[in-house]
């Protein structure tokens, strides 16, 4: 695996694997294959050194980031927490403080740590 040590090799790295997957998947060989497969794993390595993105620091951020992950919008969320629209509006806004059943979802439903929930509340 070539190691990216700088913008400019990440954009030839990324170039590369552009225009090895511009042929299509029936018509790339598997050297080819193998080389964007190690092209994407130096690509992945330096954005994970590059780029990195802090854990959240609330609930409300913590509830924000699993939304996100899930690509769900705020009522579908509201549905898989067994909350109204508005409560979970009002919690997420910080008019209203979360209360057990709430909280126990939270950390059924999202797999959010009970300790991180207990933390931030």
């Amino acid at each position: 695996m070539k190691k990216i040590i700088n913008e400019a090799d990440y954009n030839l790295i990324m170039s590369k694997i552009d225009g090895l997957m511009a042929k299509g998947s029936d018509k790339v060989s598997k050297r080819e294959l193998a080389e964007i497969r190690s092209l994407a794993q130096a690509a992945q390595a330096y954005e994970q050194s590059k780029y990195s993105i802090d854990a959240p620091t609330s609930l409300i951020g913590m509830i924000e980031m699993k939304q996100f992950e899930m690509k769900i919008k705020q009522n579908e969320l509201a549905k898989k927490l067994k909350v109204s629209d508005a409560k979970l509006s009002l919690i997420m806004n910080g008019k209203q403080r979360p209360d057990i059943d709430f909280l126990k979802a939270v950390h059924s439903e999202l797999s959010i740590d009970a300790e991180f929930i207990l933390e931030h509340v």
